[in-house]
Formats: C-alpha cells, sequence, structure tokens
C-alpha cells in the first residue's frame, strides 16, 4: 500500500475532518468577538460531532455490505467461491482479495498436481497387473510342458520369467521412491564396471536364453553418482538392448572418457526405433511401433530411467536406425572440473 492508497482509503475521514476545520474558522470569523463564546462553541461541538456521526454510519454501511457479501459467498462449497469476491471498497480490501486469489490458484495448482499424480499411479498400477500376469502365466505353462522333461534349458526358461517378474517389483519400487528422492540417494564416487556387471549379472538368464553375445570395453572408469539408482536406469537400458535383439545377436557394452564428461553406451543390433518415434521414447507409457510387436513393452522403463538421471543430473541420449541397432548413451559429467581453480 502506498501513501496516495491510503489516502484515498481515508477521502471521507479527511474530508469531514477539513470540513469541520472550515466550518469552526468561520465561525470563530463571523463571531462578535475574537474569542469564541459559550454558544458558538457548542454550536461548533454538535455540527462536528454530526458529521462524525454520518462519516460512521456511512462507513459501517460500506463495510457492513462489504462483510455481508463475503459472508454470504464463503458459505458456498469448495473454493470457487474465491472468484466471486466482492469489488474491493478500499485498498486494504484488494490486497487481501489479491491474497486469497494467490492462495486459491496456489491451492488449485496442489489438486491439479495431485489429481494428475493420483490419475498417473492407478495406471501405472493397472499396467502393471497386467504385465507381470505374462510372465506368470508363462511360468506355470512351462512347468506344466516340463513335468516330463525337465531340463537345464527348462530352468533357464523360469528363471528368465522369474527375473522379469523381479523387474517389474523393482520398477515398482523405484516408482514409488521417485517422488521423495531427495532424501534416497547418495553420490558417491564408483567404479562403472562393477556396476555394469553387476546389471550383466540380473541379465544372465535373457542373455543366456537369447545366446547373445556381450562385447564389453574401457568399462574400468570412475563416474559421480548414485548406486542404487544408476544400476536401475543402467538395467532398464540392458533389458531394452536384450529384449530388441535378435536371437545370437550382439550388445555393445563400452565407455568414452572425454574432457567434460564420461559417457557409458549400451548398443544393440536390434530392431532399432523409428525415426518418428525417437523422440517420444522418453514419454510415459510410450511404446511405439517396436513395443506393439512386443508384449513386454510397458512405456516406463526409459521414461523412469530419464527422470533419475536428471535428478542426479545425469543425461541420457538416444541414436538409433530402424532395422539396425540402437544406441543408448549415459552422460556423466565430471564434478571435479567443477571446483577446479
Amino acid at each position: 500500500m502506498t501513501l496516495k492508497d491510503y489516502l484515498w482509503d481515508k477521502k471521507y475521514l479527511i474530508l469531514i475532518y477539513t470540513i469541520t476545520v472550515l466550518f469552526t474558522g468561520t465561525v470563530i470569523y463571523i463571531g462578535e468577538s475574537v474569542a469564541v463564546n459559550q454558544s458558538n462553541g457548542l454550536y461548533v461541538v454538535e455540527v462536528a460531532l454530526l458529521l462524525f456521526a454520518i462519516y460512521l454510519a456511512v462507513d459501517f454501511i460500506v463495510k457492513r455490505k462489504y462483510y455481508q457479501r463475503l459472508k454470504t459467498i464463503s458459505d458456498l462449497e469448495g473454493l470457487d467461491w474465491v472468484n466471486s469476491l466482492p469489488i474491493p471498497a478500499s485498498s486494504e480490501q484488494r490486497i487481501y482479495n489479491e491474497l486469497l486469489q494467490k492462495q486459491y490458484q496456489a491451492i488449485n495448482k496442489r489438486l491439479s498436481e495431485h489429481q494428475s499424480k493420483s490419475i498417473e499411479n492407478r495406471e501405472f498400477i493397472t499396467m502393471w497387473v497386467h504385465e507381470i500376469k505374462t510372465p506368470i502365466a508363462a511360468s506355470k505353462l512351462i512347468i506344466e510342458n516340463s513335468l516330463d522333461h525337465p531340463s537345464e534349458e527348462v530352468l533357464y526358461s523360469i528363471e528368465d520369467e522369474i527375473d522379469k517378474i523381479e523387474d517389474f517389483v523393482q520398477m515398482t519400487l523405484f516408482y514409488s521412491r521417485t517422488d521423495d528422492f531427495a532424501t534416497d540417494y547418495l553420490i558417491n564416487s564408483m567404479n562403472l564396471k562393477k556396476v555394469v556387471n553387476e546389471c550383466i549379472k540380473r541379465e544372465f538368464s535373457s542373455i543366456t536364453n537369447k545366446k547373445l553375445n556381450l562385447q564389453l570395453k574401457n568399462l574400468d572408469l570412475q563416474i559421480d553418482s548414485d548406486e542404487k539408482w544408476l544400476g536401475f536406469i543402467i538395467k532398464q537400458i540392458l533389458d531394452n538392448a536384450i529384449k530388441y535383439s535378435a536371437a545370437n545377436g550382439k550388445i555393445s557394452i563400452y565407455a568414452e572418457s572425454l574432457k567434460d564428461e564420461v559417457v557409458l553406451i549400451i548398443a544393440d543390433e536390434g530392431a532399432g526405433i523409428k525415426e518418428e518415434d525417437i523422440r517420444r521414447v522418453f514419454d510415459k507409457n510410450f511404446t511405439g511401433g517396436n513395443g506393439r510387436k512386443y508384449v513386454t513393452a510397458t512405456g516406463m522403463g526409459l521414461y523412469l530411467s530419464q527422470k533419475i538421471a536428471k535428478k542426479l543430473s545425469h543425461r541420457i541420449t538416444i541414436s538409433s536406425d530402424s532395422g539396425k541397432g540402437t544406441r543408448v548413451s549415459i552422460h556423466f559429467p565430471r564434478w571435479n572440473d567443477f571446483y577446479d581453480v
């Protein structure tokens, strides 16, 4: 509130005071003597009181009307009454109206975010329940068909399906923690080769079943990240490389040490990604043309991976030739460079 606003709000009081002062001066000026006698003095007091009473009455009527309107609309259900606030009669009321409007907008924004998150969670749970039924049913079918002639290959097939179930469970756990990410991560220096090897171990049955050829190179590098979250990211990318690779195909995993960053690259020679789909691969639930061919595609792996990578200050990029393969890169900035003097 400025001085101008304050004086404008008090304009009627200033007007009353001015009239009272002018009236008192006039009575003194036209009086019989310089000294104001008792009669004239009482007359001035009476007129001043009358003018003040008129001011109070008008002020009461105006404010009473405003507050009655305010009380009426505040009894309405919900928060829509904020949009029906009466026109402010003063700068003070205008400020309160603006504060209520800002609070209303903030609450609406939070409600909208909560509703969007609720819908997203419901969609994720629905997708998860639907997708996890597939490996469970496949496991049962493998067991039923192999009761009379169990073999090592059958065990690997069952293990592969169990790994898929475990992946879905892990995805759900990580998905539920992304909103509280700030309290659930710890950046440390770690060996990239160790993290990659742990992810490969978890994908061993899938790699064995498809007889894939893994080529590892130049992974013995130090990076700064959170081992648990980074493991999830690499696991999702490696899982996609395995899923979209043909039997007896090749997957290359290697790192490049650059001046400002270390880049981990996972390249396959599988189905690749169509040009029109490449920009949308990180969108939630987007599976693209390849996803329609593979029933296990959920469209959540890369979405969560990119979301987590950004929170870790990493970056994921993808390049692909449809039908020839896909190259996914995880970029790790060299934090020490930021502190060099």
